[in-house]
C-alpha cells in the first residue's frame, strides 16, 4: 500500500515555487526606494506648474523633435537589453555582447540628445536652473533621470568588458538580470517624465 502511494504521479499544474535570490530582493528594494524618490520629484514638478511669474514657460521652451528621438532610443534600448539577457541565458555569448553593445550606444545617444536639448534651452531659450520655478523643477527632474541613465550605461560597459574577457558566462545571468531590471526601471521612469513634462505641462502652459 505504501509502495503504491509513493508512485502516485504529481499533478501537472503543480510547479516548484520560484523565490528571488538575496541579490534580487536587494535590487527590488533599491528600485522601490527609487520609485519613491522619483514620485517625489514628479509630484513637486506638477505642484509647481503654472506658478512662474517670468518665463520662459514649459510651452515656450520645450520642443518635441529631439526628445521624441531620445525617447525612441531609450524604449529601443529596453528591447535590446531584454534580448541580450535572453541570449546570455541560452549561451549565445556573441549575440549577448552585440545586443549589450547596441543597448549601450542607445543609452549614450539618449544622453547626447539630452545634452543637445539642454544646450538649446540654456543658450537659445535662456532657461537655466535658477531662471524660474519651471527651470528649477525641470532640470532637477530630468537631470536626476539623466544621472540614473549614466549609472546604467557605466554598469553595462563594465558587464560588456567582463563578458569580452570571458568573465561573464551563462551561470552569471543573475548579475546581468539585475542590470536589466535597473535599465527597465530607468526606461519606465522616463516614459512617465515624458508624458508629465513634455505633454501635460506643455499643454497646460499653452492653455
Amino acid at each position: 500500500m505504501e509502495a503504491t502511494a509513493a508512485k502516485l504521479p504529481v499533478p501537472p499544474d503543480i510547479v516548484p515555487e520560484h523565490t528571488l535570490s538575496a541579490s534580487e530582493w536587494g535590487m527590488a528594494s533599491f528600485l522601490l526606494s527609487e520609485v519613491a524618490f522619483f514620485v517625489t520629484l514628479i509630484v513637486t514638478y506638477i505642484a509647481m506648474m503654472g506658478h512662474d511669474i517670468v518665463g520662459p514657460t514649459s510651452a515656450e521652451a520645450l520642443t518635441l523633435p529631439i526628445v521624441l528621438v531620445s525617447t525612441l532610443c531609450l524604449i529601443g534600448s529596453s528591447l535590446t537589453i531584454h534580448a541580450a539577457e535572453r541570449s546570455l541565458e541560452s549561451g549565445a555569448y556573441g549575440r549577448f555582447r552585440s545586443l549589450l553593445g547596441i543597448t549601450i550606444l542607445l543609452g549614450i545617444a539618449f544622453l547626447a540628445l539630452t545634452g543637445l536639448e539642454w544646450h538649446d534651452l540654456i543658450f537659445n531659450k535662456q532657461l537655466t536652473i535658477s531662471r524660474n520655478l519651471f527651470g528649477t523643477t525641470y532640470y532637477t527632474l530630468v537631470g536626476f533621470h539623466a544621472l540614473h541613465v549614466t549609472v546604467g550605461v557605466v554598469a553595462m560597459l563594465i558587464a560588456l568588458t567582463l563578458t569580452t574577457a570571458g568573465a561573464i558566462r551563462k551561470e552569471h545571468q543573475v548579475g546581468v538580470r539585475l542590470v536589466a531590471w535597473y535599465w527597465h526601471f530607468v526606461d519606465v521612469v522616463w516614459i512617465v517624465v515624458f508624458f508629465v513634462v513634455y505633454i501635460a505641462s506643455r499643454s497646460a502652459g499653452a492653455a
